[in-house]
């Protein structure tokens, strides 16, 4: 099953929102910890 272009621009803000949010952690621990769930959410989307 596909993605409308709605479905698709919305998953596109949900990453763009969640890279933004990592950028400004400056804690490199947490900045790591924000990168490596995005990373994993990524993953979870390709396995599904």
């Amino acid at each position: 099953m596909g993605m409308t272009d709605k479905q698709f621009q919305s998953w596109v803000r949900f990453l763009l929102g969640a890279l933004k949010d990592m950028d400004k952690e400056t804690d490199p621990e947490k900045k790591a910890s924000k990168l490596s769930e995005i990373m994993e959410n990524l993953q979870k989307t390709l396995e599904d």
